[in-house]
């Protein structure tokens, strides 16, 4: 392989109408983010490997991009941005108490080498609400993502929620063993309800506690999967976060999003900061979440700062798959214009090129080469999102060329 010309394995280039299609995504979702009231911040692609550290809950040392600087301090290529903000936030937010929204866009680090052809760099978009413990801040966030999704032009998919409160009640009060613990994680979230059994089934856990473990990976559905929970358990602090999930739906109604949200109290995560709601957005044509939140609360404590703390990540790369599947088209114009001129009328090609650039136009400046023929700047054109070519044949003579329809017409300087 010529490393010279070719990218390491799970980052790749983008370019031409995908980087166009990509760009137009972002400013989409970026003005559902703005049209919410959140406000922008950039945070450095690699930190202290300490805001990423285990303690944290983030993504394991092993799959990190590791690196030193000068001074030998072990720094970080990012690979979620949840608690970069939060550390920016401790530093720059620490005294205020009223809601803070912010969002962000950028790329993000991960060498998961157990996923072959798994991308290892991959965009993000996302927002965080801190200083807001409400089931309104919930209810905010989950509809952001239903507008998200739609803003992008998918209408068939669905949000899944859960509640991290509900399984750690449940296995708090089981007192399951480490091991034992997270192997039964693993099954449910893989929905092996009968491998979930055989474990459970050799714990000394009372019946209905055992019945109420054993059904997690089967409580997943409509609103009324949260009713049938309920009726398994007498844990206070799990009814407690049945009783939070069916507020935010209620809130969630409000919005008319409410034949989006599928609820999922089996849904766990990777990530060891969430404390309340989970959720993760779907659609078919990708096997990955396009979009994956829940609320932490303790995060920023551990970066100085006591705060209650919501938000998601939006996943650029599994978006753009699930559209590309999907066969849905974006609404993307071809505006840029060739203007094509022959040498010797390069003093007029550049001043027309500068009052249709000062018009709002976008302008090309091509210069006519003699082995050459206008069809050969038709396909140069096509291929690189060109809409159309003015061609100045003489100082008086000027053809307008439609390159999506191939219409030809002269027009006058």
């Amino acid at each position: 392989m010529d490393r010279l010309i070719h990218t390491p394995e799970g980052v790749r280039d983008v370019y031409n109408q995908e980087c166009t299609k990509k760009l137009y995504l972002e400013n989409q979702i970026e003005q559902v983010f703005h049209a919410f009231g959140y406000q922008d911040i950039e945070t450095p692609t690699f930190e202290f490997f300490d805001v990423f550290g285990r303690e944290v809950g983030t993504t394991p040392s092993r799959e990190l991009y590791k690196f030193f600087d000068r001074d030998g301090n072990t720094l970080v290529l990012r690979p979620d941005f949840t608690p970069s903000i939060a550390r920016a936030a401790s530093m720059y937010f620490m005294e205020e108490t009223m809601p803070i929204r912010l969002c962000y866009r950028g790329s993000s680090f991960v060498n998961s080498s157990s996923y072959q052809g798994r991308l290892k760099e991959s965009t993000q978009m996302g927002v965080e609400l801190l200083n807001d413990d409400s089931a309104m801040a919930d209810a905010e966030i989950i509809a952001m993502t239903v507008k998200v999704m739609l803003d992008a032009g998918l209408t068939d998919f669905q949000i899944s929620i859960g509640h991290v409160g509900f399984f750690q009640a449940l296995s708090e009060e089981a007192a399951l063993a480490e091991d034992v613990l997270n192997e039964l994680k693993e099954l449910i979230s893989i929905k092996n309800h009968f491998g979930a059994e055989e474990l459970l089934a050799k714990q000394n856990l009372r019946s209905d506690l055992f019945e109420a473990l054993r059904d997690v990976p089967q409580l997943f559905g409509n609103a009324e999967i949260l009713e049938k929970a309920k009726g398994l358990t007498r844990n206070p602090a799990a009814r407690e976060a049945l009783d939070r999930l069916a507020t935010i739906y209620e809130i969630v109604k409000d919005y008319g999003y409410e034949k989006y949200v599928f609820f999922d109290l089996g849904l766990l995560s990777k990530f060891h900061y969430y404390t309340g709601i989970i959720f993760q957005a779907y659609t078919y044509g990708t096997g990955e979440p396009i979009v994956k939140g829940g609320r932490y609360d303790a995060l920023l404590q551990h970066f100085g700062k006591k705060a209650p703390a919501i938000g998601f990540c939006t996943v650029m790369e599994s978006l753009m798959n699930a559209l590309e599947r999907q066969k849905i088209s974006l609404p993307i114009a071809n505006t840029k214009t060739m203007l094509l001129y022959p040498d010797f009328l390069q003093p007029l090609a550049v001043k027309l090129a500068n009052e249709h650039r000062s018009k709002g136009m976008d302008v090309a400046l091509v210069c006519f080469a003699r082995d050459k023929v206008l069809a050969d700047y038709e396909e140069y054109g096509r291929k690189n999102q060109f809409g159309g070519i003015v061609y100045i044949q003489k100082s008086d003579s000027v053809l307008a060329i439609d390159l999506s329809t191939g219409e030809v017409q002269p027009v006058e300087l």
